[in-house]
Order: C-alpha cells, then structure tokens, then sequence
C-alpha cells in the first residue's frame, strides 16, 4: 500500500518514505507511528492507542512519545508550530490532517507485472541455528559524510555478534545491500534467510550522540528488544566500541529467551537438539535444584541428537553448577563433567563455551592456573561473555586474588545487568568482597543476590558468614536459619571439602564467619 501527501510517498510494503525522488532517513519506530497516524487519518488518535499499537502496550514516557510525534513530523517536512500534516489535538492525542491519496504499492505492481514471465524466487531455507542479519543502521543527520560512524556501528555488531559460536550471522556484505532502503522485516528474512534481524539508528548533534537498536523477530515484525543509548562523543571510536559491547551483550540473552519460546510452542516429539538445548538453559537458568535435574535431563536428550550441543552448552557446567550448591558431590561428578567438556573441545576447539564449561570443571578439581587459561580463552574467543567473565572473577576470588575478581564480575554484570544469572553473578561478587574483608558490602551483594532469586545458595552462604565475620548476630542467625533451608546439608565439613578455597587461611577465615553465626 502507497500513501500519497504533500509530495511525499509512503510505501508500506517496502517501508520506504520518499520526498519526491529522494528516501526520508526514518528510524522504524517512527515510521511505524506515522503509518497508524495516517490508516487512522479519519479520527483523533489517543496517546493510548499509538502506545499500544507502536509500542505494544509498554510503558512509554511522554518525553519519548513527543520526541517521535518530532521526528515523524520532521520526516514529512512538517514541525510543532505549523501542525500542516500531524495535528496535536488538546488533552485528546494527535490526527494526520494532510490529504491523502491511496495507491497500490510500487512493489505489488512490480510484483504483478513479472509474474507471468518470472516465478517468485524461493525464500532461503532457516539454518540449523539461529540465523540473525545486522542492517546497516541509519545515519540521522543532514551529513552523509557522518555514515563512517553508522556503517562502523553496524559492522562491529556484525563482527562481535560472528563471536557467539552458536548463532549463523549475515555476512556484511549481504546485509550492507539494504542500505539506504527502507525495507519490509519479512522481505529480508526470505532474502537471507534469517529468523531475526537488528537494525538501528545514529543522530550526532555536536559533541552527542544518540545511537538506539532493536532486534526484532523477522517472522512476526514484534520487536524483542530496543534500547537508546546517549554519549558525549569525546573519543568516537571509544564510544564505539562500548556501544557496540553493549548492544551484543544485550542481544544475546534475548535470542536465547526468544528460541527458548519458539522452542516451548514444539510437542515434545518434534523438538531437535537446538530445541531440547534452549529448554534445558531455561531451567538451569532458574538456578532451583529441581530445575537443574530437568534440565540435565533435556541436555542428555539433546547429546544423544548431537552431541555437541550438550556438552558444550551445559552438561558439564550444569553437573559442577549443581555440586557447588550442595545438590551432589562433588568428586562423584567432576569425572563425567569433565569428560563432557573435554569433548566439546574436541568438537570445537574455538568455541567459548566448551572453553568456560572446562574451566568450571577444573576450578572445582582445585587445577586453579588451568582453570584461569580455560576462563582466559573463553574471554579471548568471545570478550563479551558474561557468564565466562564472572566465573572468571570466581576463580579469582577462590584463588585470594579478590582486587582483580571484584571488575570482573562488575564487568559480567555491566555486560548484562538483565542476564538470567544476574543473581549468580551478585553472589560472586559478594564472596569477592568478603575475602577482601569488605563485609558490609559482602552483605550489600549477597541481599540483592536473595532477592533476585530467594533461594541461591550461594548468596545464602556469603550472608551467613559475613555477618557473622562483622558481629551482627541478629542478622547471621537468621542467615543461617534460611541457609539450612536453602541447602539441608551445610556444615562446615562440607564447606571444607566441597569448596574450592585455594589457600589454607582463607578458607580457615571463610570457616570462622560460619562459626560466629552457629553453624557447627
């Protein structure tokens, strides 16, 4: 469909607005919302009801719905004073009142016309694996020699995002020929063929930049993910690059939520590897006892299809992970999970998490150094890892070395303040604190670790003998009240056996904390 006015054409299949002969740059946000301002052109459009059809419903602040009202009036060569096109009716919404003709669109009547002579190319078939495009994100601003900056955005998320092993990313070539074109989701992920796709946008004003992404699911057009990013541009290409960490970062925890859905709407018998896979971290994610066991269970299944998605993905760390919170023991899984990671290795020697998964296994055999160069190459492989870079940080703390385990972990944490693990990672970062002896902040730590997940053990265990360390007897009894409920097994035998505490005086020190609250 075409929508005429002014002198401006509006394509909704190709998602193209057009000034005469020349493309309107429009971030996708936008020109969704001038879509529904003009279908809905007969009636006074809500503030509502734009929310709910631009924005599914989230909750959106005012500031940022008129700074769209802004940009779709700036588009169409409209603005607040004029009100020619977009019309802001008092304490009611907004209305399209420009006069509008309607046409098929150019894309259908090319489509129409070829038809007799040539048959529709086939979409591309789905890979085995996520598939993901990066379009080439729009340059905002009135200078086309600024698209250095755009185009460099764009292509490191390309690049970072080619660093998750498990994810088929377009290569940039392919992607960078949708530059400058609006285009229909659905059309890239046939042309691709991609189940997802991240486009994105720049706008420099003086020393600023505003960079904002998405991802969106290519099948549906819904968008799974958006974020807007401001900074002074003080080194371009520092910014750069921390944009782009934070925008994979980002991404990657929600290509898993979102495969893991797709995965949960598939009958059992219909589920592959890569289904069974997605299934199995949700649980594991969950961080319960009973989650773990089910999701050990799905990671077996998935082995038995392929093995390399289950045992590099979470065979092994899910057994150690399930050991370290007094689930099993330690010594009867360290042997089969070791077998395991050593086998995804062998499989892929390149792959972050085979790397990570073995450097779980030897930090609970006490082979620290190992242990530290497995975490290292994982980081190595993929810098934006998270869940290797707070294990890292773990290692660290095991081994006395808390002054370096401490960025670590705030590091994994700023990587994906939004990560299933987020709770894992807090208690990480309270054990970090306690062996520096920074009890309160160790107590800080393990609180909002409890809080995200009520029953993680291991911050259960920080809270216990921090208090107990900093004399707040009130508060270490009843630590250790909900730690005995937490794991019925503790005791300070099983907290020197199992627990991998590299020096004699820190785990001595570790002991005394659990002593002062009561434990025997």
């Amino acid at each position: 469909m075409e929508f005429l006015f002014s002198d401006h054409r509006l394509d909704t299949d190709r998602r193209e607005l057009r000034r005469g002969a020349e493309a309107v740059a429009i971030e996708p946000q936008v020109f969704d919302l001038l879509v529904h301002l003009i279908e809905s052109r007969d009636r006074v459009v809500s503030k509502d009801d734009l929310i709910a059809a631009v924005w599914g419903g989230r909750i959106v602040s005012d500031s940022t719905l008129t700074s769209r009202i802004n940009a779709a009036r700036k588009a169409v060569g409209d603005n607040g004073d004029t009100q020619k096109l977009i019309r802001t009716i008092a304490r009611k919404g907004f209305r399209f009142v420009g006069e509008v003709h309607v046409a098929p669109a150019a894309a259908a009547l090319a489509g129409a016309a070829e038809q007799s002579t040539e048959p529709a190319r086939p979409a591309l078939p789905l890979p085995d694996r996520p598939a993901i495009a990066v379009l080439p994100f729009t340059n905002m601003t009135d200078d086309p020699a600024q698209d250095y900056f755009s185009d460099g955005i764009s292509e490191d998320i390309i690049t970072a995002l080619s660093k998750l092993r498990w994810f088929f990313v377009i290569a940039r070539n392919s992607s960078f020929v949708y530059k400058g074109r609006a285009v229909h989701l659905k059309q890239v992920a046939e042309e691709l063929g991609v189940g997802y796709v991240v486009e994105g946008s720049v706008r420099k004003v003086g020393d600023r930049v505003r960079i904002t992404a998405q991802l969106n699911d290519a099948a549906t057009g819904s968008h799974i993910w958006a974020e807007r990013y401001d900074r002074e541009l003080a080194d371009v290409f520092a910014v750069q690059d921390e944009i782009t960490e934070a925008i994979v970062a980002a991404i990657e925890p929600q290509l898993f939520a979102a495969e893991n859905f797709r995965a949960r709407r598939k009958t059992p018998d219909s589920m592959d590897a890569w289904d069974l896979l997605m299934r199995a971290l949700s649980h594991y994610w969950r961080v319960t006892r009973q989650d773990n066991m089910v999701a050990q269970a799905l990671l077996e299944k998935a082995t038995a299809i392929d093995p390399n998605y289950g045992q590099a993905f979470g065979l092994a760390t899910s057994h150690t992970f399930g050991a370290h919170m007094g689930w099993a023991d330690m010594a009867a899984v360290t042997p089969f999970a070791e077998r395991a990671a050593a086998a995804a290795i062998l499989a892929d020697s390149e792959d972050p998490w085979a790397h990570h998964a073995l450097g779980t296994v030897y930090l609970f055999a006490r082979r620290f150094d190992d242990s530290l160069a497995e975490f290292e190459t994982a980081l190595r492989l993929n810098p934006n890892f998270s869940m290797a870079q707070a294990y890292y940080g773990l290692t660290l703390s095991y081994c006395g070395r808390w002054q370096e385990a401490v960025p670590s972990v705030q590091r994994a944490l700023r990587l994906s303040p939004h990560d299933p693990l987020a709770a894992v990672y807090c208690g990480i970062a309270s054990y970090a604190h306690y062996v520096g002896r920074n009890y309160d902040e160790a107590m800080r730590l393990a609180r909002e670790g409890i809080r995200q997940r009520a029953d993680f053990v291991g911050a259960h265990r920080v809270l216990t003998a921090a208090a107990g360390r900093a004399g707040h007897n009130d508060v270490a009894t009843a630590a250790l009240q909900e730690l005995r409920r937490a794991q019925p097994n503790i005791s300070l035998d099983w907290i020197a056996r199992q627990m991998p505490i590299r020096h004699d005086a820190e785990r001595e020190d570790y002991l005394e904390g659990f002593r002062r609250a009561g434990l025997a």
